[in-house]
């Protein structure tokens, strides 16, 4: 099992960083709560220390190895309290992941179900259930010094980037690119991921064709 991973961080995605180790570079899943804290934690040469979460994603034909990150030992331990909860699965348990965890695992602590529906993927009976699981079991992740009195980013702003810097990566200028994405949301708010936000693009620059 990979227990730790050093590099530098070479690409970051909405939800996993691709981080170069001596030459060889592995993608590492992470929650956002997590990946807002990653530039405080470099080192002055840019090389980063994770804490990992080392499982197999099963499929019909294969094993899939897959590795979440942490800046220390204390969120780790949160994030595999956290998917306990029947159908919270590590993919699942980083999409909902965007608070600090002092937060979530305080909101948990006294039922706040309102709070906890907030979280991308966890509707009310999600909710009730993590309440139901782990109520009274993790309070001590109150504590963690995780910024959680200060405002909470909007999580689409990283899928818009993303979908900016893919845009880029087609030929277009980065500030057409974010035009681009911008007007995307516009037409569709309800756009909550990369790929829809980009077949939005798609579907407005065929109607631009179109009108000439």
């Amino acid at each position: 099992m990979i227990a730790y991973i050093s590099g530098k961080i070479r690409k970051k995605k909405q939800l996993s960083i691709i981080i170069d180790v001596g030459g060889i570079s592995y993608e590492v899943m992470m929650p956002s709560a997590i990946m807002r804290g990653l530039d405080r934690a470099r080192c002055e040469d840019g090389v980063i220390t994770l804490i990992t979460y080392h499982y197999y994603q099963m499929d019909p034909s294969k094993a899939i190895p897959v590795l979440v990150g942490f800046l220390s030992e204390i969120e780790k331990e949160f994030f595999e309290h956290f998917i306990t909860v029947s159908g919270v699965g590590p993919k699942a348990a980083c999409r909902a992941l965007i608070r600090p965890f002092s937060v979530i695992a305080a909101a948990i602590d006294r039922g706040d179900m309102a709070m906890l529906k907030t979280m991308p993927g966890i509707g009310e009976q999600k909710a009730r259930e993590i309440i139901a699981k782990l109520q009274g079991k993790i309070g001590k992740f109150g504590l963690i010094q995780d910024g959680g009195d200060q405002a909470v980013p909007d999580a689409k702003e990283d899928i818009k980037e993303e979908a900016a810097s893919l845009l880029v990566q087609l030929q277009y200028k980065r500030s057409e690119a974010r035009d681009m994405v911008e007007a995307a949301i516009k037409r569709n708010p309800k756009a909550s991921n990369c790929e829809e936000i980009l077949n939005e693009v798609y579907r407005g620059s065929k109607v631009r064709l179109n009108s000439r």
